[in-house]
Formats: C-alpha cells, structure tokens, sequence
C-alpha cells in the first residue's frame, strides 16, 4: 500500500469514495438537511479545493482519503472504503499527516460514527455533541507532543 497526494485527476474518484462511505456509515445518523449539508460541502470542494487530500493506494486503486484544510491542522474528511476497514488504513493515513500539518494540535470534528476511531488514535473530546446545519459533531483535538 502506498499513501500518496491525490491529484487533480483523482480528486472525483476519492469524492465518489467519500460520499458513498458517507451514505452507508455515518447518513444514517443525520435528518436530510445534515445530508445536504455534507453533500454541499464535497461539491464545494470539487470547485474550490481547499483542502489537501491523501490517499491509501494498491495497485492504484483507491482504499481510503484523509483531507485537511490548506489553512490550518484541521481534519475535514477521513474515510475507507467498508471492505477495507480495520485493516490500519485509516491509521496508516493519519500518520502520514501528522508531519505535514504545521500545527502542534490537528483538530476534527468527528461525527458520531467515527468518535471511537478518533479516541484510538489519540483524539480527545473539546465538547459534547454539537449541531450545526443538521450535522451531528463532536470537536475534537490530537496533540502532537
């Protein structure tokens, strides 16, 4: 496995990624304005790209993404594909980001889904449950030190 910068090119392919883990882990738990709002987001992405994406390569075939924002340590979308999860993917991509952001704290604002992922990689909680524009979130913060 490889973990790489996503070009221009691949960009669609990794938003196709991220929006169908999406609908299957973490849409459940959101009413359809917070679905709307996270589908938004990815198209603003697609046309204004401000984030930096990574991918998790085999054999050039995508397996997962972990996006952060150009202008700070911020975490702004970390999903593997279903048939790949608990196999150090998403491990693998967090570490890989930890030396590029320039930041001693990487924040995220972790859905309810993926909390426990977080704590496992070292995350802690800055608050309880948030909700903005129907997405359900819960700010978090990795330290570096």
């Amino acid at each position: 496995m490889e973990i790489r910068r996503i070009t221009k090119a691949k960009i669609p392919e990794a938003m196709k990624l991220v929006w169908e883990v999406f609908q299957e882990f973490e849409a459940p738990d959101y009413s359809s304005e917070g679905i709307n709002t996270f589908k938004e987001f990815l198209d603003d992405q697609l046309v204004n790209l401000t984030i930096e994406m990574y991918g998790a390569f085999e054999n050039d075939f995508l397996l997962g993404v972990i996006a952060t924002r150009k202008t700070d340590s911020h975490i702004a979308l970390f999903f593997v594909k279903k048939e790949n999860h608990r196999q150090g993917i998403g491990r693998k991509l967090f570490h890989y980001i930890i030396p590029i952001c320039n930041d001693n704290i990487i924040t995220v604002n972790s859905s309810p889904y993926a909390v426990e992922i977080y704590r496992k990689l070292g995350f802690s909680d800055l608050n309880t449950e948030q909700l903005t524009n129907g997405l359900r979130y819960i700010p978090m913060k990795f330290s570096k030190q």
